[in-house]
């Protein structure tokens, strides 16, 4: 037990997410918490990675993967000597890294991020667990989400059914009914298309607030084309990733029929809320939504959700004490935590996999 440190670098990768949490409280208490952004250079050649994905240099790959862990050496560090914390009071850190390839619908399925947890341990002194989604996608399951078991560990209720909606690049959804075991899948896209239509269209990384989504205006015909993709289709367990959902995803189904780029902003935006909505009133009708991720901040997406949704109410997860910035930070210092004791944090309800596992790597300080 005691503290520990959490470590988040998402599909956007807008930023690197630490938090510092402890567990010998009930409920668990943030002691800090900081994002980091990106050096340029490094998110570049990460994007590189992550988009010519046939055209990758093994020497490449090995130096991101240190640079990468360095970065993330850097977060936490920086943290604790902000926190006035010392790292020998904290008992290891929950590092998720940064997905390079998901892939559990290949014949040999398999999921991929990097981060070097050695590297991290030597930087930090700190005892690393790493390489989470690994052993669930080993035991037949999707290796995503992750998050439901955590969400349910501090967000169910007695007195109401909830859906946590997690906006990351990718949305997910998890379902705590309370008369059922936790479920939960990742739904379609949440920032990661709206992120790299507004980049490459006004050379922002995120639309703030969905702004620029406003000026726009929903086509519905896009809109249907968007929502003929086949894994919307899917029953869970299910998971997906910028595999799928990425601009030559979306430029195919533009087609040449020439749009107005902030409309096309609005319907993206749509897209997010129709699928995010459409899974709530399939699996959780009439529940209650709390939503973390970077689209919490996104009030233009969150009144879309609302309005598909009603009346069931829409909030964020800082009503039940969490900051939804880092909700996930937190969740990987849990997961931490569980296999330095030995627990389990997976569900095979949730990914499919053959049962609960214990998921981790543990790299120790000595």
């Amino acid at each position: 037990m005691g503290l520990y440190l959490g470590l988040m670098s998402g599909t956007s990768m807008d930023a690197i997410d630490a938090s510092l949490v402890d567990f010998d409280v009930k409920p668990l208490r943030v002691v800090a918490s900081s994002a980091t952004r990106f050096d340029p250079q490094l998110k570049t050649r990460i994007a590189a990675l992550l988009e010519s994905p046939d055209r990758v240099a093994l020497d490449e790959l090995g130096q991101v993967d240190v640079a990468l862990a360095q970065a993330f050496a850097g977060a936490a560090n920086r943290l604790l000597e902000t926190a006035g914390i010392s790292p020998s009071a904290v008992t290891g850190i929950g590092s998720h890294g940064q997905t390079l390839r998901h892939r559990p619908d290949l014949p040999l399925p398999f999921t991929w991020q990097i981060g070097d947890p050695n590297t991290l341990v030597e930087m930090t002194g700190i005892t690393v667990v790493g390489d989470f989604r690994r052993r669930d996608v080993a035991a037949g399951g999707q290796g995503a989400p992750l998050l439901p078991v955590f969400h349910d560990h501090v967000f169910r209720s007695d007195e109401e059914d909830r859906v946590i909606v997690n906006v990351g690049g990718i949305a997910n959804v998890t379902i705590l009914s309370r008369d059922t075991t936790v479920t939960g899948f990742d739904t379609g896209p949440g920032n990661r298309l709206l992120d790299a239509w507004i980049s490459q269209h006004q050379g922002l990384e995120y639309d703030e607030d969905g702004r620029w989504a406003s000026t726009g205006s929903c086509d519905a015909t896009l809109l249907q084309q968007l929502l003929d993709e086949p894994y919307l289709g899917l029953r869970p367990p299910k998971s997906t990733g910028r595999e799928l959902f990425n601009l030559p995803w979306l430029r195919t189904k533009l087609g040449l029929f020439a749009r107005r780029p902030e409309d096309v902003q609005a319907t993206l935006l749509e897209l997010t809320a129709v699928t995010i909505a459409a899974a709530v009133r399939q699996y959780a009708p009439g529940a209650a939504l709390y939503v973390c991720g970077g689209g919490a901040r996104n009030q233009r997406l969150l009144n879309a959700i609302g309005a598909r949704v009603a009346p069931s109410p829409v909030a964020s997860t800082a009503v039940l004490g969490l900051d939804p910035d880092y909700v996930e930070a937190v969740a990987f210092a849990w997961f931490a935590e569980r296999t330095l004791a030995g627990l389990t944090s997976s569900a095979g309800s949730v990914t499919g996999a053959h049962g609960a596992r214990i998921l981790g790597g543990v790299y120790r300080y000595a």
